[in-house]
């Protein structure tokens, strides 16, 4: 996937406030990752990741998904837009969609998102939520490859945060979400410089 003369051409999918898209494009403008986010698309029109990516000349499309009969026919149209931009990489970046074959297809083991638990456990929505309703001791981050299931599919990197005795959703939340902004930059990388790998 890597390429040797060029950077790592990367297409995130957002749905909402794109810290992580932020924290993505920081480490790419500070040469951190030898890659480059060179279109966001999200299925919500008043996203802020949208404007954030305005902010650093990165087209920034809006892809709705009523307005077309089908996921297939709207992940068509996300398809067309990635080809387009020649994307090496997909990034989910707070995208709230469930990833289907008209995307997996043609992007397999290219298509990477980022999770607050440490996966298996905690999947799906609210994983902090659920993480301090099992009286978790510890909980985290998880970069993985995409599937068709919700949250599965192949472990990139993990990071690990405790979980405090006083802690609410709010500050638990928080404090994995600075971790998040390490860690999916970090994975990138492993992709960008083909040490994936190695590091498995």
């Amino acid at each position: 996937m890597t390429k040797k003369d060029s950077q790592l051409q990367l297409g995130v999918l957002v749905s909402g406030q794109g810290s992580n898209l932020q924290a993505i494009i920081n480490a790419c403008e500070k040469k951190e990752i030898p890659a480059e986010v060179v279109v966001v698309i999200s299925d919500q029109p008043d996203a802020q990741a949208l404007t954030r990516a305005q902010d650093h000349h990165i087209p920034a499309l809006t892809v709705e998904r009523e307005n077309f009969p089908n996921r297939e026919a709207f992940e068509k149209e996300i398809l067309r837009h990635l080809q387009h931009y020649r994307i090496d990489l997909v990034c989910l970046a707070g995208y709230m969609r469930l990833v289907g074959k008209t995307l997996l297809d043609p992007y397999p083991d290219r298509i990477m998102n980022i999770h607050p638990s440490l996966l298996p456990a905690f999947p799906g929505l609210d994983a902090q939520r659920q993480a301090l309703e099992a009286k978790a001791k510890v909980t985290g981050c998880t970069v993985h490859f995409v599937d068709e299931q919700c949250d599965h599919g192949p472990i990139i990197l993990q990071t690990k945060v405790e979980v405090l005795k006083n802690d609410t959703v709010e500050t638990l939340s928080a404090r994995i979400l600075k971790e998040e902004h390490l860690l999916y930059p970090k994975a990138i990388g492993l992709i960008a410089k083909n040490m994936l790998d190695k590091k498995r």
